[in-house]
């Protein structure tokens, strides 16, 4: 029998936690074959909320499904965990500008990075959903100091997945015929779906889709503002897609990424491309299937992807500024 997984996830009974822990179960995440330990967190309040959530789990009987425990806080919710998902975070209420979400999240990405510092298991990975991801990773790994840097991610899957589709859309070429799609920089309105290297069926985006207006200001301005797009539409956040997205960066991390692919993850900054050392940045990653990654470093980028990138770039280093005093 194979050794159980301990996933813990935190904000498991809100919106983006409800449409994810159904599919770990299933085992979409981690495979048909895996089984899971499920850790999930929650603040106080929420959880008789839990409860309900744990109620549904055990009414869908999984066979994957070991052991369900919950907690309402991260230093008994990650004991002994093997994988992180930091989902939950303080949501943006009315009049708030990022920097007030910045200010506002970081402490509780504090507790959290100390949490997996202490209990959680020796090979531990931790993926970050919970707004503003880069920084609230960054802000977590720096309290997990006895955790290697590698081993915090956050997540601009969901823009690398809104990329391709829009790229669909106007080229007619199928999603799963899309490749080379990277996301560089932070997740919000200044990432930069760099489409320069993008294949569609084996013709660059370029030539597929002639159209070098659409590709350097609406496709771009698209992606970028999908997620306030979709509030507007529907009156809630994106969670669903969310989920979909946060479920495969941890299913691609634990794969093998095709030498003709990559995926894009937020991941502390080596220096490539010009980035700042240590500012967790999305960039193209190559993954081995065990956990580790690699950055793609052989991009030829041109003046226009350099500008974009140092933009995205900039905004980072301001939110870290403002969360200065929760570094360590």
């Amino acid at each position: 029998m194979t050794k159980p997984v301990r996933v813990a996830v935190t904000g498991a009974a809100g919106s983006i936690g409800y449409s994810l822990l159904f599919r770990i179960a299933a085992g979409e995440m981690l495979g048909p074959d895996q089984p899971v330990i499920l850790q999930l967190v929650e603040i106080p309040p929420a959880m008789d909320a839990l409860k309900g959530v744990v109620m549904e789990l055990e009414d869908c009987a999984f066979p994957l499904v070991e052991e369900i425990t919950t907690a309402d806080n991260p230093f008994d919710g990650f004991d002994g965990a093997n994988i992180v998902m930091l989902v939950g975070g303080k949501p943006r209420g009315p009049g708030m500008v990022r920097a007030d979400l910045v200010e506002a999240n970081g402490p509780i990405f504090v507790d959290q990075g100390k949490a997996i510092n202490d209990r959680a298991a020796d090979d531990v990975r931790v993926m970050v959903v919970g707004n503003p991801c880069n920084t609230n990773c960054l802000i977590a790994m720096n309290n997990a100091p006895d955790v290697p840097n590698e081993r915090f991610t956050a997540m601009t899957r969901l823009d690398q997945n809104r990329a391709k589709s829009q790229l669909s859309t106007k080229s007619g070429v199928a999603i799963k015929d899309i490749s080379n799609m990277a996301i560089f920089g932070n997740h919000s309105k200044t990432m930069y779906p760099h489409f320069f290297d993008a294949q569609l069926d084996g013709k660059a985006a370029t030539e597929a889709i002639d159209d070098e207006s659409w590709l350097k200001e609406d496709f771009i301005s698209t992606v970028q503002g999908r997620g306030k797009a979709i509030i507007e539409a529907r009156g809630a956040s994106s969670a669903a897609s969310a989920a979909n997205a946060a479920l495969e960066h941890v299913r691609d991390w634990f794969r093998v990424t095709p030498e003709d692919d990559w995926v894009s993850m937020a991941v502390p900054s080596d220096g490539s491309y010009g980035v700042e050392e240590g500012l967790i940045f999305s960039f193209p990653v190559r993954c081995d299937g065990e956990g580790n990654y690699e950055i793609v470093t052989d991009l030829e980028l041109n003046d226009f992807a350099k500008e974009k990138i140092k933009i995205t770039e900039d905004e980072l280093k301001k939110e870290r500024e403002i969360v200065a005093d929760l570094l360590k």
